[in-house]
């Protein structure tokens, strides 16, 4: 294989999900994937930057991305596959990279990236990050259809519409919309949507939150939905969802 399809598979014992990891340096690679494997995970680890294919993102149940790639950039990478619709846009992407300015982390997330880690960090942090970010699907598949007015989400499908017309959605999108949808009309806090629907993403939270809520509210498309309530949070009018 050519060195930008090169490809590296660790199985480990009691495997559950499958995690593609983007990251040119050998030996960081190795550790990371070696410690997703000891989590019990199954990791394809790439070596160079290049689109995934749908078919390709639809293998795995999250994708673990460096920026600073050879061949394709991380970002450009981030951007091709958020821009392709169905689970391709859905496959839940944790940002690696040693560029800790709040502008770059601002940008992965608004390109759709669901959480930001810079290097260096803690191989276990990283681990209880993908666990977290895998579990939040299944807990929402035990949750019934969701519907305020025009709004209706399918926690199961991960799916949202909006009068009728679907509303592409990463999943933390989905997980914010989702827990303000279940108390419309009420403030939610910052703090409790950064615990809840955020963690345990650590440094910038709060901005965080916001890049999340200003892009949710692009695509949702209409003003007035998703409403600021000053000095606490967040809170979905039901009024503007009719």
């Amino acid at each position: 294989m050519g060195a930008a399809r090169e490809l590296h598979r660790s199985v480990g014992t009691n495997v559950s999900e499958r995690i593609l990891l983007l990251e040119d340096d050998r030996e960081l690679g190795r550790q990371i994937a070696d410690h997703l494997r000891k989590a019990g995970f199954e990791v394809d680890w790439w070596t160079e930057g290049r689109p995934i294919a749908p078919d390709e993102a639809a293998r795995y149940s999250l994708l673990v991305l460096d920026l600073m790639l050879p061949g394709t950039y991380g970002l450009d990478v981030l951007k091709a596959l958020r821009g392709e619709p169905g689970e391709n846009s859905d496959l839940p992407v944790l940002v690696l990279s040693a560029r800790n300015d709040t502008s770059d982390k601002v940008r992965a997330l608004k390109l759709g990236a669901d959480d930001y880690m810079t290097k260096p960090f803690w191989p276990e942090e990283l681990v209880e990050r993908v666990r977290a970010r895998l579990r939040r699907p299944t807990m929402q598949r035990r949750d019934g259809g969701i519907s305020v007015g025009a709004l209706h989400l399918d926690p199961g499908a991960r799916a949202a519409t909006l009068a009728g017309a679907p509303v592409e959605l990463t999943p933390v999108e989905f997980e914010l919309l989702a827990a303000l949808a279940r108390r419309p009309g009420e403030a939610v806090s910052r703090q409790w949507l950064v615990e809840h629907v955020l963690s345990p993403e650590r440094d910038g939270t709060e901005r965080t939150l916001d890049v999340h809520v200003s892009r949710l509210r692009k695509k949702l498309g209409r003003d007035g939905l998703i409403e600021t309530v000053w000095g606490i949070g967040y809170r979905l009018n039901p009024g503007a969802a009719a």
